[in-house]
């Protein structure tokens, strides 16, 4: 079942298209890496704040405010774009192991945001602006970093253990 699904987006206008145009892939990929570059580096402001190596003087929620929905934009766009290159060859990239790592590891770095805002952020008033943050917190911002290190390694992977078209 799986199999028909991935045929059919590979065969469909816009997986073809993709696939078989000399320049639409690499403008794709290079949008899709320019919003990830986005992701991580507005994630990462805010998670070195929360671990405590950077941003000291900068109240969590101010800087929260200021990054989290250009966070969530390029998040979008990124999503957009992988999904445009996984339409031009969804079987090869099913079954490679790095892109499978890269969804599941994006998976738990959600679960990772979701937990810390729905149950960690309760008492952020307690410690926004102080220098010294709760240990669940800085773990917290270190699982994340660690989380999107390792989705960006395994989207480069991604290209290094495929086959070519």
């Amino acid at each position: 079942m799986i199999d028909s699904f991935l045929n059919m987006l590979a065969n469909s206008s816009i997986g073809v298209a993709i696939a078989e145009d000399p320049v639409l892939f690499p403008w794709i990929e290079v949008a899709h890496v320019l919003a990830i570059t986005i992701v991580f580096g507005s994630i990462l402001l805010v998670d070195l704040r929360l671990v405590g190596l950077a941003g000291r003087d900068y109240p969590i929620s101010r800087m929260s405010r200021a990054v989290v929905p250009l966070t969530w934009v390029a998040f979008i766009i990124a999503v957009i774009t992988g999904s445009l290159l996984f339409v031009s060859n969804p079987v090869t990239y099913f079954g490679n192991f790095a892109f499978r790592a890269k969804i599941a590891l994006m998976l738990c770095a959600g679960v990772n945001m979701a937990i810390f805002h729905v149950w960690t952020m309760r008492s952020m008033r307690n410690w926004d602006e102080t220098p010294q943050i709760p240990l669940a917190v800085r773990f917290a911002g270190l699982i994340s970093i660690v989380l999107w290190v390792t989705i960006i390694v395994c989207g480069r992977w991604i290209g290094f253990t495929m086959a070519p078209f």
